[in-house]
């Protein structure tokens, strides 16, 4: 037997495992110790009886359970064995209900809803936007466009590029001009070459002044609306130069024009010398039935109308820059002469003329108009090789060409400007010719307008994800807007904020695009350029010549595109989130519904 203590009541050791378990089961009892110790032998085995001290208030007794092992009592500190989250309770204790299957229902719905939207979100990925300063280190940008002048010409249009450091420069290299006609259709293929080529504005050989050149009068007749109507009339071919007197390069071809129709009046006065020759008829005529023949065998009229004094005559013949040489043939316009403006070339011109009119075994009215201007005009050794030459390589021109019916012209390529403000603009203009403010229209129509490498569309469009939904209409705004200006003296500007973006390619960019489509993989990251616009009309001087102007300037904020997935233990934190916060709340509902229903019994 347990020795007593003080004011305590000892009991026999009973060896009895449910007196023991039930003791540990009421609040009265409060275990003291396990005389562990008193009851192990030498061997550190323990004895066949394990003994527990318990107190009821005042009262001590002991408590024994006997058991036979031969293994060694598991030792614990009391906090450890204190520490148990997942207390058991018999399952004979627990009593289900209707209400708990269906909030269980209820939970594990919940559950597997929230599973399968948390997955979906974890394999989908998130567009990421961030800003920063730009840190491309391109010099040049390339510029690609395609412009379509609804009135203007391939002849007169132009495209100038300006620097913010006040740099001008004049690009044709890679641009491609494309007459069109007055249903806005493309007819032909012309100017193939792209860099542009000066002509002779006038002849340098005819050392005679106009003033010298009409001592003896004007060969060149001066026209206004009926003259021009009557010369139409009479004669088979009508040379007309279209010219303004403040013009410079009308002033400088007025000896070469002149020249010219005294050239043709030479022709005609040879043949009527021959037919008197023939006829034996050289005293039998007056000087005025000499001047008849002569007119009767004049080749080609030679006319000019002054454009300053009637305006609404060139307006009608659609005369957009001084000088123009226009050619008529059987009263109808033909063309407009661009080659050289020298009297050789001239003559040649107008030979070809006749022989594509008439053929070549009827024309003979300007057969020997060449060889006379060429006595005319060439004195030197070097200028008879350079005609020769020049006639060595001359092609023939067609001329069947119908202004009227291509007044409009197509222009694309590309342009690399420097990474700074400035501006483009096409305008009208020559370096043959003085335009007329007033007939200049720079009508447009923006097909194409884009910055940066040309097949990153490509990518955007078909092959990457990595950019917001319609970042391929913000990369070219401009595409399919039509700008038409109704009055004179009128033209659109346009102002663009090019912003540089970034954004990452396909993992299978390289495999789509370098296999199937023949591209190339671009350098990570791939770049594109945003484009804000704004677009107004401006208004001109009446001596200054309108223009459809882009400027443009670059953004120093660049925008760069990425995808962001979540990580993996965010994941399954969230799903263990879901699967505790739904257990717990629905357990909750279940609780206060169950004591609300308790409390209405």
């Amino acid at each position: 037997m347990l020795p007593m203590k003080d004011r305590s009541l000892a009991f026999h050791i009973i060896p009895v495992h449910s007196i023991l378990d039930l003791a540990r089961t009421f609040a009265y009892f409060d275990e003291i110790e396990t005389p562990y110790n008193k009851y192990y032998n030498k061997h550190g085995r323990p004895n066949t009886t394990v003994a527990t001290v318990f107190r009821i208030h005042h009262f001590t007794f002991t408590v024994a359970s006997g058991c036979n092992t031969s293994r060694p009592y598991p030792t614990m500190a009391p906090f450890l064995a204190s520490l148990d989250m997942y207390r058991k309770v018999p399952v004979d204790l627990l009593e289900g209900t209707k209400r708990g299957s269906i909030m269980s229902t209820l939970a594990i719905m919940s559950m597997a809803t929230l599973f399968f939207l948390e997955t979906r979100a974890f394999f989908s990925s998130s567009l990421s936007t961030n800003l920063a300063l730009d840190s491309n280190t391109d010099q040049n940008v390339r510029v690609n466009f395609n412009i379509t002048m609804m009135d203007l010409r391939c002849d007169y249009a132009t495209i100038d590029v300006v620097s913010v450091l006040g740099t001008q420069q004049n690009v044709t290299q890679h641009v491609q001009k494309y007459p069109i006609d007055q249903y806005g259709v493309r007819q032909r293929y012309q100017q193939r070459n792209l860099k542009q080529h000066d002509v002779q504005q006038f002849d340098a050989t005819v050392e005679e002044t106009i003033e010298d050149l009409h001592a003896d009068g004007e060969d060149a007749i001066s026209l206004d609306d009926t003259t021009l109507k009557v010369a139409l009339e009479s004669n088979t071919y009508v040379f007309v130069d279209f010219f303004a007197n403040w013009c410079s390069h009308c002033r400088d071809l007025a000896p070469t024009w002149e020249t010219l129709a005294e050239v043709m009046y030479e022709v005609a006065e040879n043949k009527v010398e021959d037919n008197l020759d023939k006829h034996n008829l050289k005293h039998d005529y007056t000087d005025a039935d000499y001047d008849a023949a002569v007119a009767v065998e004049l080749p080609v009229f030679i006319g000019k109308v002054d454009c300053v004094d009637h305006p609404a005559l060139c307006q009608n013949y659609m005369v957009r820059a001084y000088p123009t040489l226009k050619m008529f043939v059987d009263g109808e316009e033909v063309g407009d002469y661009r080659g050289h403006r020298t009297v050789v070339e001239m003559a040649h011109f107008i030979e070809e003329m006749e022989k594509e009119h008439k053929g070549k075994d009827r024309a003979v009215e300007t057969s020997g108009a060449k060889d006379v201007a060429s006595d005319r005009t060439i004195h030197t050794r070097e200028h008879q090789e350079y005609a020769e030459r020049l006639t060595a390589t001359r092609h023939k021109v067609k001329h069947s060409w119908d202004e009227d019916e291509h007044p409009g012209c197509q222009i694309s390529g590309f342009l690399l400007v420097d990474r700074a403000p400035g501006n483009f603009h096409i305008q009208a203009q020559s370096k043959n010719h003085d335009l007329a403010a007033h007939m200049t229209n720079v009508s447009h129509i923006i097909n194409h307008l884009s910055f940066g490498k040309p097949f990153s569309k490509y990518f955007i469009k078909e092959g990457l994800k990595n950019t917001p939904a319609g970042f391929l209409d913000t990369t070219r705004p401009f595409d399919g807007n039509v700008y038409v200006t109704h009055n004179e003296h009128e033209a659109h500007h346009h102002y663009l904020k090019v912003i540089t973006t970034e954004f990452e390619p396909q993992r299978d960019t390289k495999k789509q695009y370098g296999k199937k489509k023949g591209f190339y993989k671009p350098p990570e990251p791939q770049r594109a350029y945003q484009i804000l616009q704004s677009s107004q009309l401006s208004l001109y001087r009446n001596d200054i010549v309108p223009e459809a102007k882009f400027t443009y300037d670059l953004s120093p904020i660049a925008v760069s595109y990425s995808k962001k997935y979540r990580a993996w233990y965010d994941y399954f934190t969230s799903l263990m989130a879901i699967i505790g916060g739904t257990f717990t709340v629905v357990g909750m509902v279940e609780s206060s519904l169950y004591a609300v229903s308790k409390k209405r019994r």
